[in-house]
Protein backbone atom coordinates (compact mmCIF):
# COMPACT_ATOMS: atom_id res chain seq x y z
CA UNK A 1 0.00 0.00 0.00
CA UNK A 2 1.63 3.15 -1.24
CA UNK A 3 -0.47 6.42 -0.10
CA UNK A 4 1.47 8.51 -2.60
CA UNK A 5 0.56 6.57 -5.95
CA UNK A 6 -2.24 5.07 -4.33
CA UNK A 7 -0.49 1.54 -4.98
CA UNK A 8 -2.73 -0.95 -3.23
CA UNK A 9 -2.45 -4.07 -4.81
CA UNK A 10 -0.05 -7.75 -4.39
CA UNK A 11 3.06 -7.17 -6.20
CA UNK A 12 6.62 -8.64 -5.15
CA UNK A 13 8.75 -6.22 -4.26
CA UNK A 14 12.28 -6.45 -5.02
CA UNK A 15 15.41 -4.39 -3.20
CA UNK A 16 18.90 -3.75 -3.93
CA UNK A 17 21.48 -2.11 -2.21
CA UNK A 18 18.97 -0.66 0.07
CA UNK A 19 16.76 0.70 -2.81
CA UNK A 20 13.61 -0.75 -4.18
CA UNK A 21 14.32 -1.72 -7.81
CA UNK A 22 11.70 -3.81 -8.59
CA UNK A 23 7.41 -4.11 -8.29
CA UNK A 24 6.26 -6.77 -10.10
CA UNK A 25 2.80 -8.54 -10.49
CA UNK A 26 5.14 -11.69 -11.51
CA UNK A 27 7.36 -13.60 -8.93
CA UNK A 28 11.16 -12.53 -8.42
CA UNK A 29 14.32 -14.47 -7.57
CA UNK A 30 16.65 -12.91 -4.89
CA UNK A 31 19.56 -13.88 -2.36
CA UNK A 32 17.06 -14.12 -0.02
CA UNK A 33 13.07 -13.86 -0.36
CA UNK A 34 10.69 -13.43 2.51
CA UNK A 35 7.35 -14.32 1.93
CA UNK A 36 5.02 -11.22 3.31
CA UNK A 37 1.68 -12.83 2.30
CA UNK A 38 -1.92 -11.52 3.99
CA UNK A 39 -0.17 -8.64 5.41
CA UNK A 40 0.52 -4.99 4.81
CA UNK A 41 4.09 -3.69 2.74
CA UNK A 42 3.68 -0.09 3.77
CA UNK A 43 6.33 3.61 3.60
CA UNK A 44 8.61 3.20 7.00
CA UNK A 45 6.86 5.69 9.08
CA UNK A 46 8.38 8.92 10.07
CA UNK A 47 7.71 10.59 12.95
CA UNK A 48 8.76 14.66 13.15
CA UNK A 49 8.56 14.67 16.58
CA UNK A 50 10.62 12.13 18.95
CA UNK A 51 12.58 13.62 21.97
CA UNK A 52 13.42 9.76 22.46
CA UNK A 53 16.87 9.75 20.70
CA UNK A 54 18.31 7.34 22.67
CA UNK A 55 18.76 3.46 22.32
CA UNK A 56 15.37 2.78 23.52
CA UNK A 57 13.85 5.36 21.85
CA UNK A 58 14.98 3.70 18.29
CA UNK A 59 13.95 0.18 19.62
CA UNK A 60 10.40 0.83 20.73
CA UNK A 61 9.93 2.98 17.67
CA UNK A 62 11.39 0.53 15.14
CA UNK A 63 8.82 -1.98 17.23
CA UNK A 64 5.95 0.52 16.31
CA UNK A 65 7.13 0.79 12.53
CA UNK A 66 8.74 3.83 12.57
CA UNK A 67 11.52 4.15 10.44
CA UNK A 68 12.95 7.86 10.92
CA UNK A 69 12.61 9.42 13.91
CA UNK A 70 13.13 13.77 14.59
CA UNK A 71 13.46 15.92 17.20
CA UNK A 72 11.83 19.01 15.41
CA UNK A 73 10.20 20.78 18.35
CA UNK A 74 12.61 20.86 20.77
CA UNK A 75 15.75 20.42 19.02
CA UNK A 76 19.33 20.36 19.90
CA UNK A 77 21.87 22.78 20.51
CA UNK A 78 25.20 21.38 18.79
CA UNK A 79 24.32 19.63 15.79
CA UNK A 80 27.07 18.18 14.35
CA UNK A 81 27.74 16.59 18.17
CA UNK A 82 24.17 15.00 18.02
CA UNK A 83 24.42 13.78 14.57
CA UNK A 84 27.63 12.30 14.74
CA UNK A 85 27.10 10.60 18.26
CA UNK A 86 24.47 8.49 16.66
CA UNK A 87 26.34 7.62 13.65
CA UNK A 88 26.80 3.64 12.95
CA UNK A 89 24.65 3.23 16.98
CA UNK A 90 21.50 3.82 15.70
CA UNK A 91 18.75 1.28 14.92
CA UNK A 92 16.52 3.96 12.89
CA UNK A 93 17.01 7.30 10.98
CA UNK A 94 17.51 10.02 13.16
CA UNK A 95 17.92 13.97 12.86
CA UNK A 96 17.36 17.23 14.74
CA UNK A 97 16.02 21.02 14.35
CA UNK A 98 18.18 24.18 15.48
CA UNK A 99 16.92 24.76 19.57
CA UNK A 100 15.41 27.96 20.20
CA UNK A 101 14.96 27.36 23.86
CA UNK A 102 18.85 25.66 23.55
CA UNK A 103 20.28 29.11 22.34
CA UNK A 104 18.56 31.22 24.73
CA UNK A 105 19.96 29.06 27.59
CA UNK A 106 23.00 29.94 25.87
CA UNK A 107 22.55 34.09 25.95
CA UNK A 108 21.01 33.78 29.17
CA UNK A 109 22.91 31.79 31.48
CA UNK A 110 26.00 31.35 29.49
CA UNK A 111 25.81 27.30 29.38
CA UNK A 112 25.62 25.00 26.60
CA UNK A 113 23.03 22.53 27.58
CA UNK A 114 24.05 20.74 24.51
CA UNK A 115 21.64 17.53 23.82
CA UNK A 116 20.38 14.59 25.48
CA UNK A 117 22.43 11.30 26.65
CA UNK A 118 23.64 9.58 22.95
CA UNK A 119 22.23 6.32 21.59
CA UNK A 120 24.28 4.40 23.60
CA UNK A 121 23.02 4.80 26.64
CA UNK A 122 21.52 1.65 28.72
CA UNK A 123 21.23 1.96 32.50
CA UNK A 124 20.99 5.14 34.15
CA UNK A 125 18.55 6.34 31.55
CA UNK A 126 16.57 8.30 34.40
CA UNK A 127 19.41 10.31 36.59
CA UNK A 128 21.10 10.71 33.21
CA UNK A 129 18.55 12.52 31.51
CA UNK A 130 17.29 14.32 34.45
CA UNK A 131 21.03 15.80 35.18
CA UNK A 132 20.74 17.12 31.30
CA UNK A 133 17.45 18.70 31.56
CA UNK A 134 18.19 20.11 35.63
CA UNK A 135 20.75 22.02 33.62
CA UNK A 136 18.80 24.13 31.78
CA UNK A 137 15.45 24.13 33.36
CA UNK A 138 17.49 25.12 37.19
CA UNK A 139 18.04 28.72 35.52
CA UNK A 140 15.10 30.62 34.65
CA UNK A 141 16.02 34.13 32.60
CA UNK A 142 15.40 31.87 29.44
CA UNK A 143 11.95 31.50 30.22
CA UNK A 144 11.13 35.18 31.79
CA UNK A 145 13.41 37.33 30.61
CA UNK A 146 13.11 39.17 27.09
CA UNK A 147 16.17 39.56 24.85
CA UNK A 148 18.10 43.03 23.97
CA UNK A 149 19.26 43.77 20.93
CA UNK A 150 22.42 42.36 21.58
CA UNK A 151 21.04 39.18 22.80
CA UNK A 152 18.06 38.64 20.03
CA UNK A 153 21.32 38.81 17.28
CA UNK A 154 23.07 36.53 18.95
CA UNK A 155 20.27 33.76 19.52
CA UNK A 156 19.91 34.10 15.62
CA UNK A 157 23.56 33.96 15.17
CA UNK A 158 23.36 30.51 17.21
CA UNK A 159 20.66 29.08 15.42
CA UNK A 160 22.18 30.19 12.21
CA UNK A 161 25.32 27.93 13.18
CA UNK A 162 22.94 25.20 13.99
CA UNK A 163 21.70 25.28 10.29
CA UNK A 164 25.05 25.46 9.06
CA UNK A 165 25.43 21.99 10.90
CA UNK A 166 22.64 19.89 9.13
CA UNK A 167 19.59 21.40 11.52
CA UNK A 168 16.38 20.47 10.11
CA UNK A 169 15.11 23.83 10.25
CA UNK A 170 14.66 25.57 13.98
CA UNK A 171 12.31 24.02 16.45
CA UNK A 172 10.85 26.74 19.13
CA UNK A 173 9.12 25.81 22.10
CA UNK A 174 7.01 29.52 22.88
CA UNK A 175 5.04 27.90 25.48
CA UNK A 176 8.07 27.45 27.28
CA UNK A 177 9.53 30.86 26.42
CA UNK A 178 7.64 33.54 27.71
CA UNK A 179 10.07 36.35 27.76
CA UNK A 180 10.41 35.96 24.15
CA UNK A 181 8.30 38.83 22.97
CA UNK A 182 7.42 39.89 19.17
CA UNK A 183 10.31 40.99 17.90
CA UNK A 184 12.45 38.11 19.00
CA UNK A 185 9.82 35.39 17.35
CA UNK A 186 9.81 37.59 14.60
CA UNK A 187 13.96 37.50 14.13
CA UNK A 188 14.14 33.84 14.28
CA UNK A 189 11.04 33.78 11.85
CA UNK A 190 12.93 35.57 9.40
CA UNK A 191 15.88 33.38 9.37
CA UNK A 192 13.83 30.50 8.94
CA UNK A 193 12.49 32.13 6.06
CA UNK A 194 15.44 33.61 5.02
CA UNK A 195 17.32 30.06 4.91
CA UNK A 196 14.29 28.36 3.01
CA UNK A 197 13.53 25.95 6.21
CA UNK A 198 10.69 25.10 8.14
CA UNK A 199 10.17 26.28 11.56
CA UNK A 200 8.39 24.07 14.03
CA UNK A 201 6.87 25.57 17.06
CA UNK A 202 5.49 24.60 20.36
CA UNK A 203 2.54 27.51 20.49
CA UNK A 204 2.06 29.79 23.89
CA UNK A 205 0.10 28.85 26.19
CA UNK A 206 -3.54 29.94 25.94
CA UNK A 207 -4.62 32.44 28.48
CA UNK A 208 -7.97 30.39 29.21
CA UNK A 209 -9.75 27.22 27.34
CA UNK A 210 -10.61 27.73 23.93
CA UNK A 211 -8.30 30.90 22.97
CA UNK A 212 -6.68 30.91 19.70
CA UNK A 213 -4.55 34.24 20.32
CA UNK A 214 -1.49 31.81 20.32
CA UNK A 215 -2.06 30.51 17.22
CA UNK A 216 -3.21 33.77 15.63
CA UNK A 217 0.29 34.90 17.07
CA UNK A 218 1.96 32.36 14.95
CA UNK A 219 0.87 32.35 11.74
CA UNK A 220 0.80 36.10 11.82
CA UNK A 221 4.66 35.51 11.61
CA UNK A 222 4.33 33.31 9.02
CA UNK A 223 2.81 35.63 6.88
CA UNK A 224 4.82 38.26 7.68
CA UNK A 225 8.28 36.56 6.75
CA UNK A 226 7.01 34.33 4.52
CA UNK A 227 8.33 31.42 6.76
CA UNK A 228 7.23 28.10 6.35
CA UNK A 229 5.37 26.67 9.60
CA UNK A 230 4.36 24.17 11.61
CA UNK A 231 2.42 23.89 14.57
CA UNK A 232 3.76 20.47 16.40
CA UNK A 233 0.81 18.69 18.82
CA UNK A 234 -2.16 20.97 17.71
CA UNK A 235 -4.19 18.61 19.96
CA UNK A 236 -2.71 19.58 23.22
CA UNK A 237 -1.99 23.38 22.00
CA UNK A 238 -5.76 23.81 21.31
CA UNK A 239 -7.51 21.46 23.95
CA UNK A 240 -11.28 22.20 24.08
CA UNK A 241 -10.53 24.18 21.15
CA UNK A 242 -9.72 21.58 18.71
CA UNK A 243 -12.25 22.13 15.89
CA UNK A 244 -11.30 26.12 16.06
CA UNK A 245 -7.44 25.48 15.55
CA UNK A 246 -8.01 23.21 12.52
CA UNK A 247 -10.52 25.38 10.79
CA UNK A 248 -8.02 28.01 10.93
CA UNK A 249 -5.31 26.14 9.82
CA UNK A 250 -7.31 25.41 6.85
CA UNK A 251 -7.94 29.14 6.57
CA UNK A 252 -4.49 30.20 6.71
CA UNK A 253 -3.81 27.17 4.22
CA UNK A 254 -6.40 28.71 1.15
CA UNK A 255 -4.83 31.47 1.63
CA UNK A 256 -1.35 30.70 0.50
CA UNK A 257 0.53 30.14 4.10
CA UNK A 258 3.00 27.03 4.21
CA UNK A 259 1.51 25.76 7.38
CA UNK A 260 1.01 22.11 8.44
CA UNK A 261 0.41 20.58 11.67
CA UNK A 262 0.52 16.93 13.82
CA UNK A 263 -1.33 15.07 16.69
CA UNK A 264 -0.67 12.22 18.66
CA UNK A 265 -3.73 9.91 20.03
CA UNK A 266 -3.44 9.94 23.28
CA UNK A 267 -5.64 12.28 25.85
CA UNK A 268 -2.89 12.91 28.09
CA UNK A 269 0.08 15.56 27.39
CA UNK A 270 3.73 14.86 29.12
CA UNK A 271 6.34 17.32 30.23
CA UNK A 272 9.10 19.14 33.23
CA UNK A 273 6.76 20.18 36.02
CA UNK A 274 9.28 22.82 36.95
CA UNK A 275 8.24 24.33 33.36
CA UNK A 276 6.22 27.65 32.84
CA UNK A 277 3.53 25.75 31.97
CA UNK A 278 2.56 25.09 35.50
CA UNK A 279 2.87 28.23 36.62
CA UNK A 280 -0.06 29.81 38.85
CA UNK A 281 -3.53 29.43 37.22
CA UNK A 282 -2.52 26.49 35.16
CA UNK A 283 -5.35 24.66 36.64
CA UNK A 284 -8.04 27.34 34.66
CA UNK A 285 -5.44 27.57 31.57
CA UNK A 286 -5.84 24.37 31.25
CA UNK A 287 -9.32 23.10 32.83
CA UNK A 288 -7.46 20.56 35.47
CA UNK A 289 -6.76 19.98 38.92
CA UNK A 290 -3.88 18.42 41.03
CA UNK A 291 -5.14 15.15 40.64
CA UNK A 292 -4.66 15.02 36.73
CA UNK A 293 -1.41 14.49 37.39
CA UNK A 294 0.26 11.70 37.08
CA UNK A 295 4.15 11.59 38.25
CA UNK A 296 5.92 9.94 35.59
CA UNK A 297 8.40 7.81 38.52
CA UNK A 298 6.06 6.67 40.71
CA UNK A 299 2.37 6.94 38.54
CA UNK A 300 0.87 8.22 41.58
CA UNK A 301 -1.57 11.15 41.18
CA UNK A 302 -0.77 14.37 42.46
CA UNK A 303 -2.04 16.69 45.38
CA UNK A 304 -1.41 20.37 46.49
CA UNK A 305 1.12 18.87 48.90
CA UNK A 306 3.05 16.72 46.17
CA UNK A 307 2.34 18.88 43.14
CA UNK A 308 4.74 21.47 45.43
CA UNK A 309 6.88 19.34 46.52
CA UNK A 310 8.11 17.66 43.16
CA UNK A 311 7.70 21.14 41.33
CA UNK A 312 10.85 21.95 43.39
CA UNK A 313 12.45 18.62 42.98
CA UNK A 314 11.76 18.60 38.99
CA UNK A 315 10.75 16.01 36.77
CA UNK A 316 8.42 14.69 34.78
CA UNK A 317 4.66 14.73 35.12
CA UNK A 318 1.67 12.90 32.63
CA UNK A 319 -0.82 15.53 32.09
CA UNK A 320 -4.62 13.95 31.66
CA UNK A 321 -6.46 16.81 30.39
CA UNK A 322 -7.72 16.05 27.06
CA UNK A 323 -11.28 14.40 26.25
CA UNK A 324 -11.29 11.53 23.23
CA UNK A 325 -13.45 13.35 21.45
CA UNK A 326 -11.03 16.23 20.46
CA UNK A 327 -8.62 13.54 19.62
CA UNK A 328 -10.98 12.48 17.45
CA UNK A 329 -11.43 15.28 15.83
CA UNK A 330 -7.36 15.72 15.55
CA UNK A 331 -7.52 12.02 13.93
CA UNK A 332 -10.37 12.62 11.12
CA UNK A 333 -8.55 15.62 9.78
CA UNK A 334 -7.28 15.22 6.18
CA UNK A 335 -4.29 17.19 6.63
CA UNK A 336 -3.13 16.31 10.66
CA UNK A 337 -0.23 14.15 10.47
CA UNK A 338 0.98 11.15 13.04
CA UNK A 339 3.36 12.49 15.34
CA UNK A 340 4.19 11.23 19.02
CA UNK A 341 5.77 13.71 20.88
CA UNK A 342 7.67 10.41 22.44
CA UNK A 343 9.51 11.27 25.54
CA UNK A 344 12.24 9.54 26.56
CA UNK A 345 11.70 5.72 27.32
CA UNK A 346 11.83 4.88 31.16
CA UNK A 347 9.58 3.69 33.38
CA UNK A 348 6.64 5.50 33.55
CA UNK A 349 6.81 7.35 30.71
CA UNK A 350 4.06 8.52 28.79
CA UNK A 351 2.98 5.40 26.01
CA UNK A 352 2.89 7.59 23.07
CA UNK A 353 6.91 6.80 22.52
CA UNK A 354 6.31 2.89 22.32
CA UNK A 355 2.43 2.84 20.62
CA UNK A 356 1.75 5.70 18.59
CA UNK A 357 1.71 4.47 15.51
CA UNK A 358 0.10 1.15 16.35
CA UNK A 359 -2.56 3.14 18.18
CA UNK A 360 -3.36 5.08 14.95
CA UNK A 361 -3.59 1.71 13.27
CA UNK A 362 -5.74 -0.64 15.95
CA UNK A 363 -8.07 2.28 17.12
CA UNK A 364 -8.71 4.70 14.72
CA UNK A 365 -8.21 2.98 12.05
CA UNK A 366 -9.21 -0.94 12.44
CA UNK A 367 -11.71 -0.42 15.22
CA UNK A 368 -13.38 3.14 15.42
CA UNK A 369 -12.55 3.39 11.53
CA UNK A 370 -11.65 7.34 11.74
CA UNK A 371 -9.79 6.73 8.62
CA UNK A 372 -9.29 4.45 6.08
CA UNK A 373 -5.73 2.26 6.18
CA UNK A 374 -4.53 4.35 3.35
CA UNK A 375 -5.43 7.75 5.35
CA UNK A 376 -3.63 6.14 8.21
CA UNK A 377 -0.27 5.51 5.88
CA UNK A 378 -0.28 8.77 4.46
CA UNK A 379 -0.39 10.40 7.86
CA UNK A 380 2.24 8.34 9.26
CA UNK A 381 4.41 8.26 5.98
CA UNK A 382 4.11 10.02 2.97
CA UNK A 383 2.54 13.47 4.57
CA UNK A 384 5.61 13.71 6.97
CA UNK A 385 7.96 13.01 3.69
CA UNK A 386 6.19 15.30 1.88
CA UNK A 387 6.43 18.16 4.21
CA UNK A 388 10.35 17.92 4.62
CA UNK A 389 11.39 17.09 1.57
CA UNK A 390 11.82 20.55 0.15
CA UNK A 391 14.38 21.07 3.20
CA UNK A 392 15.73 17.33 3.27
CA UNK A 393 16.93 15.64 -0.15
CA UNK A 394 16.86 12.70 1.71
CA UNK A 395 12.80 12.56 2.38
CA UNK A 396 12.03 12.58 -1.59
CA UNK A 397 12.83 9.28 -1.36
CA UNK A 398 11.15 8.29 1.50
CA UNK A 399 7.33 7.76 2.65
CA UNK A 400 7.09 5.80 -0.88
CA UNK A 401 6.60 2.82 -2.55
CA UNK A 402 8.33 3.48 -5.80
CA UNK A 403 11.16 1.90 -8.20
CA UNK A 404 14.38 4.20 -6.80
CA UNK A 405 12.78 4.71 -3.37
CA UNK A 406 14.86 3.85 0.04
CA UNK A 407 13.90 0.83 1.35
CA UNK A 408 12.45 1.70 4.64
CA UNK A 409 9.56 -0.40 4.56
CA UNK A 410 6.96 -1.21 7.85
CA UNK A 411 5.37 -4.71 7.45
CA UNK A 412 2.46 -5.38 10.08
CA UNK A 413 -1.23 -7.18 10.01
CA UNK A 414 -4.06 -4.72 9.56
CA UNK A 415 -6.22 -7.36 11.62
CA UNK A 416 -3.66 -7.71 14.61
CA UNK A 417 -1.40 -4.67 14.86
CA UNK A 418 -1.67 -3.59 18.01
CA UNK A 419 -0.19 -0.72 21.11
CA UNK A 420 0.28 -2.21 24.17
CA UNK A 421 2.01 0.26 26.27
CA UNK A 422 -0.25 1.87 29.13
CA UNK A 423 0.46 4.60 31.54
CA UNK A 424 0.67 1.92 34.12
CA UNK A 425 2.64 -0.22 32.22
CA UNK A 426 4.63 2.82 29.46
CA UNK A 427 7.67 -0.13 28.18
CA UNK A 428 5.54 -2.66 26.03
CA UNK A 429 6.38 -2.90 22.68
CA UNK A 430 3.76 -2.90 19.75
CA UNK A 431 2.70 -6.13 18.17
CA UNK A 432 1.36 -7.12 15.28
CA UNK A 433 4.76 -5.65 13.02
CA UNK A 434 6.49 -8.75 12.44
CA UNK A 435 8.60 -7.00 10.08
CA UNK A 436 10.71 -3.40 9.62
CA UNK A 437 13.72 -2.88 7.15
CA UNK A 438 15.60 0.68 7.37
CA UNK A 439 17.23 0.96 3.98
CA UNK A 440 17.08 -2.72 3.29
CA UNK A 441 18.44 -4.03 6.48
CA UNK A 442 16.08 -5.34 8.90
CA UNK A 443 15.84 -4.04 12.26
CA UNK A 444 12.94 -5.99 13.30
CA UNK A 445 12.59 -9.56 11.81
CA UNK A 446 9.95 -11.91 12.67
CA UNK A 447 9.00 -9.32 15.66
CA UNK A 448 12.10 -9.59 17.38
CA UNK A 449 14.18 -6.45 16.92
CA UNK A 450 17.62 -7.82 15.26
CA UNK A 451 20.66 -7.82 17.51
CA UNK A 452 23.53 -5.50 16.33
CA UNK A 453 21.09 -3.81 13.48
CA UNK A 454 22.26 -0.27 13.23
CA UNK A 455 21.30 1.30 9.67
CA UNK A 456 20.11 4.57 10.41
CA UNK A 457 21.71 7.50 9.03
CA UNK A 458 21.29 11.40 10.21
CA UNK A 459 18.97 13.32 8.35
CA UNK A 460 20.12 16.94 7.50
CA UNK A 461 18.97 19.90 5.86
CA UNK A 462 20.63 21.14 3.14
CA UNK A 463 21.09 21.54 -0.76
Amino acid sequence: MDPASGLDGAVFVGITDGRISTLSEAPLQGAEIVDVSGLVVAPGFIDLHVHGQHTPGYDHMARDGVTAALDLEAGVLGTGAFLADREGEARIHYGASAGHIGSRVKVKHGISPGHAPTANVSGGLRARFLRFVQRWFRPTAWMYEPADAEERAEIVEILAAELDQGAIGIGMGLAYTPGADAEEVRAVFALAAERDVPIFVHIGNQESMGDIEPLEDVLGHAAATGAALHVVHVNSSSLSAIATYLDRIDRARASGLNVTTEAYPYTAASTFIESVLFDEGFQERRGIDYGDLQWQATGERLTQESFERYRKEGGTVIIHMMEPEWIETAMAHPQVMIASDGMPMVAGAHPRGAGTHARVLALYTRENGTMTLMQALSKLSWQPAQRLEAFVPDMANKGRIRIGADADLTIFDPATVQDNATFDDSLRYSTGIPHVLVEGTFVVRDGELVEGAAPGRPLRAGP
